[in-house]
């Protein structure tokens, strides 16, 4: 029979070994036991030859069975796929077997078949990529972005990871706890240069999303260039820095301005005396030597991040990733009504592109007015939370046990479920809860329909209106809110008046909103302070709560969540000048506390206190 082939490609312009192929397919069918060696990596559509391909997916076939791999098993293998004679019969598996020259090196030629397969891949990619360059109807953005999907795709099957046996990661843990136990002076990971920080995460760790966590004006952009230039000096790290707040230049004026002290205005101005212009040439000198590249790319998307880390990580090696930050970032696909959502995407992006490149990713988020509206104005960890919060006593509908349950008694619980709005279908239906927990007491509103149905809730937590999600201090008198199907005769009315005024009215035409119906607000008043509390719902990041549809808060995928907090940001005659409140409130796999640092307002420098000026106490 005529050798056929499974690409399309021109035999001339294919890589392929048919040597190589025969011989890692006679390998495993002299030593079946070779097959563990390569069946990681190699795939049936790694075979140019078709045949080849059919005895390599009967094999893998038998053995995922569990079953003994030899000429015997496989040959009526074929024949039960109809396949033995169109490879040539069994005298074409004898063929292989006489033909291998050692099993011994069945991975070595398996790595051989691979490596032409993704040559092969990278030629119909390059085809696929020149034919959309050709489409001049094409956004060139679309076709850049279709073009990186199209390289990722041939390449990310190589980073994917082998099974490790305990064995050998346990001998490994060994030698890396036996190294530290010699140096105990080092830090685990990346140091940071801020040495009571270092001593309480034990540096940056490798696959680590951290998040940094401020309002606007305090130092989130400034604490992280630090950490940078710290790092790349104390470890050589490379550094990864992609700003959609800040262009390249402006980066490099706060380096510069870090690394000289010289009052950035006077840099932006270029208002430097000669002392100053000495020191700024010795400090631009210096800078040149680090290993940092930037990117101010505007709302740079998660898919446009990994390819760009990931060409960097080829070409010179990469320690460390810098995002500022994460709310001006896109979720890269495609218009997202929910931007909660579109951000909790986002942030899974981020860690997964931690652990895939197995670098620190270090990414700042600005926090909302929220904080500014408590006496306190600590960050707390449900500031960070896309959501505000319900008091204790609101009542959550259980669908699984049929009763409603104040969502104080759920804290703490994540078997049960709740019901959750749809909203491809505009129906309820049961959900799971991840997380029920408490974000401390804040002061709460009543927020009553003109139908009766009340709630109590932060002034942050999100409500479904007519025009999408909106805070609750967002709301006016008159609002329509949505909430589950009333049985009433004023029901038409609310759904006449929601299909009028919606920008995005329901698919079901027949019932206008589904099981949705509207109410509108009567009142909204202050109700003092609360317990306040909040669900995660994974599905479709709501659940009906008194009755009333209501958004959920959004899990942090962060390993670490450090807030910055300056006391005389917010109070003049404060005696903590010039200070600086790291709090780490979320460490995964250590402990939490508040480090202070100190902060030269003129530079926006960080830089370390006495040593050990740390409070494991406050988190």
């Amino acid at each position: 029979m005529s050798d056929n082939h499974t690409n399309g490609t021109p035999d001339q312009l294919a890589p392929h070994s048919v040597e190589a192929e025969e011989a890692v397919l006679g390998s495993v069918l002299i030593n079946p036991d070779a097959i563990l060696e390569v069946a990681a990596f190699l795939q049936a559509s790694d075979f140019f030859i078709v045949r080849n391909a059919w005895v390599w997916d009967a094999i893998t076939a038998i053995h995922e069975r569990s079953e003994a791999v030899d000429n015997l098993t496989v040959i009526q293998e074929l024949r039960s796929r109809d396949q033995l004679d169109s490879i040539g019969g069994p005298s074409y598996i004898t063929h292989l077997i006489n033909n291998t020259p050692t099993h011994i090196h069945a991975e070595t030629y398996g790595r051989i078949v691979e490596r032409a397969a993704i040559r092969r891949r990278l030629l119909a990619s390059a085809t696929r990529i020149g034919q959309l360059a050709l489409e001049e109807n094409a956004e060139i953005s679309d076709v850049i972005d279709h073009a990186e999907s199209e390289l990722f795709a041939v390449t990310e099957r190589r980073l994917r990871r082998d099974m490790i046996p305990l064995h050998i990661a346990a001998s490994e843990y060994y030698d890396r706890i036996e190294y530290l136990y010699e140096h105990q002076d080092e830090p685990l990971g990346m140091p940071t240069g801020f040495t009571d920080l270092d001593q309480l995460l034990g540096g940056l760790q490798r696959s680590d999303l951290v998040i940094v966590a401020a309002r606007p004006g305090v130092g989130k952009t400034s604490f992280m260039l630090s950490i940078a230039l710290n790092a790349a000096r104390l470890g050589t790290a490379r550094t990864a820095i992609y700003s959609m707040e800040m262009s390249t230049e402006q980066l490099v004026q706060r380096l510069i301005s870090a690394e000289t002290t010289i009052n950035s205005q006077k840099l932006r101005l270029g208002n430097l005396d000669e002392r100053e212009w000495g020191v700024f040439v010795e400090a631009t000198g210096k800078l040149s030597n680090l290993r940092i590249f930037m990117d101010d790319t505007p709302a740079i998307s998660i898919p446009q991040m990994r390819t760009k880390s990931r060409r960097l990580y080829r070409e010179h090696g990469l320690d460390l990733i810098i995002v500022d930050y994460l709310q001006l970032m896109s979720g890269g696909v495609g218009r997202n009504d929910n931007r909660v959502q579109e951000i909790s995407t986002i942030s899974r992006g981020l860690k997964e592109l931690a652990r895939e490149i197995n670098v620190p990713v270090l990414a700042a988020a600005q926090l909302s007015r929220a904080v500014e509206q408590r006496q306190d104005k600590r960050p707390m960890l449900s500031d960070l939370r896309e959501s505000g919060c319900l008091a204790g006593d609101t009542l959550i509908y259980l669908p699984d046990r049929g009763r409603s349950i104040p969502i104080r008694d759920l804290v703490g619980q994540s078997d049960f479920r709740v019901l959750s709005l749809n909203p491809e279908t505009w129906k309820f239906e049961s959900a799971a809860v991840s997380n029920a927990f408490c974000t401390g007491v804040k002061p709460v509103y009543r927020l009553t329909m003109e139908l009766g149905r009340n709630i109590r809730a932060t002034a942050n937590h999100k409500f479904l209106t007519i025009k999408g999600w909106k805070r609750l201090d967002e709301l006016t008198i008159g609002d329509c809110l949505a909430l589950p199907e009333m049985q009433t005769e004023i029901q038409a009315q609310f759904a006449v008046y929601a299909d009028e005024h919606s920008e995005n009215p329901s698919p079901n035409s027949e019932k206008g909103w589904g099981e949705v119906n509207w109410d509108k607000i009567d009142s909204i008043l202050p109700d003092g302070e609360a317990d306040v509390y909040d669900l995660t719902v994974p599905a479709y990041s709501n659940f009906i709560a008194n009755n009333v549809i209501v958004h959920n808060s959004i899990e942090q995928d962060a390993d670490i969540v450090m807030f910055i907090y300056r006391d005389d940001m917010y109070n003049e005659a404060s005696d903590r000048q010039n200070q600086a409140d790291i709090i780490v409130a979320k460490h995964r796999n250590g402990p939490t506390g508040v480090v202070t640092l100190y902060f030269r307002k003129e530079v926006t420098q960080f830089t370390n206190m006495q040593k050990s000026n740390i409070n494991l106490a406050g988190y």
